[in-house]
């Protein structure tokens, strides 16, 4: 039996909790501005665009020899995530193109060309299965570090910027009305989601990523009123569930991603009979606290 101890002495396991820990706070910051832009299926578009990363970063470390063979699979990750960010935006505002088109283009572009490159870098395509589900093994110390400056770079901007970025992802034509930078800010939330993505890949897997952004949020909804409060209580679910779902996946075989999904998809349930038991934070507000118009005008106020 592992002892709480072992796990936190161990670089096999002490590495992966950091980044679990960090995973819970950053993805539901992202998640709150993707769900108030109903976007959000961007985290599977931009976890697809990655594994053609992964594979990119694969053939230039065959090309290159460097050891081990997948070296530059994150960097590469980092730089396809974030290209195709920028790109989804740019195809949007130029040809006027839907997001779901777009992102039905990412997705299926994704998926086909990680796997053709990852066979011309002289892989197989199980070689990006620790990519798309989660794997604890693979996990180094130059992938939290890695971490830790894509975490740092997305609470800066999700929560310094908070005011700017709820205005302009809570209500668009207002905010362009008002003269606030409506495609920047679109495009740096895209680049925001497109970081935690390759900041996930390694525990939760680029397929399952999209669900911890999207999932705590929607359970904080059922509990909380009020764009910050859901933020916070989002972030909150985040880590309890990441850090549960890995201390699990210790004693069980199990893939991480796919337990730390199951469980934030089981508080978004417990969240929903909460609310139907209890008094709804809408009644609540109703009674004297601020409801989501009030705190959309307050944001609009500043």
């Amino acid at each position: 039996m592992i002892s709480p101890l072992d796990l936190l002495t161990s670089d096999l396991m002490r590495y992966p909790l950091i980044i679990a820990v960090l995973i819970g706070l950053t993805a539901p910051v992202v998640g709150t501005y993707l769900v108030q832009k109903r976007l959000s299926l961007l985290g599977d578009g931009l976890g697809h665009v990655a594994l053609t990363g992964v594979a990119v970063g694969w053939l230039v470390g065959a090309w290159t020899t460097a050891t081990p063979a997948d070296l530059l699979a994150i960097p590469g990750a980092l730089a396809a995530s974030v290209i195709g960010a920028v790109a989804i935006e740019y195809v949007r505002e130029v040809s006027h193109t839907s997001r779901d088109v777009a992102l039905a283009i990412m997705f299926y572009g994704g998926i086909a060309g990680g796997v053709v490159i990852i066979q011309l870098a002289g892989g197989t395509s199980q070689n990006l299965m620790g990519y798309l589900f989660g794997s604890l093994s693979t996990v180094t110390a130059p992938d939290l570090v890695i971490a830790l400056v894509l975490a740092v770079v997305v609470l800066a901007i999700g929560l310094g910027l908070s005011g700017l970025l709820s205005a302009v992802t809570g209500d668009e034509e207002f905010a362009r009305a008002s003269g606030l930078p409506v495609r920047a800010v679109n495009v740096l939330v895209a680049v925001m989601a497109a970081l935690t993505v390759t900041l996930s890949m390694r525990i939760v897997g680029a397929l399952m990523v999209s669900a911890l952004m999207i999932v705590p949020v929607a359970a904080a909804q059922q509990l909380v009123v009020g764009f910050t409060r859901t933020m916070r209580t989002a972030m909150a679910i985040a880590v309890v569930c990441a850090l549960g779902g890995l201390l699990i996946t210790v004693y069980v075989d199990l893939p991480p991603g796919g337990v730390i999904v199951l469980l934030s998809i089981a508080v978004y349930v417990l969240a929903m009979l909460a609310r139907a038991l209890l008094p709804s934070p809408g009644a609540a507000a109703a009674e004297g606290g601020p409801g989501p118009v009030a705190e959309r005008d307050a944001v609009r106020s500043r």
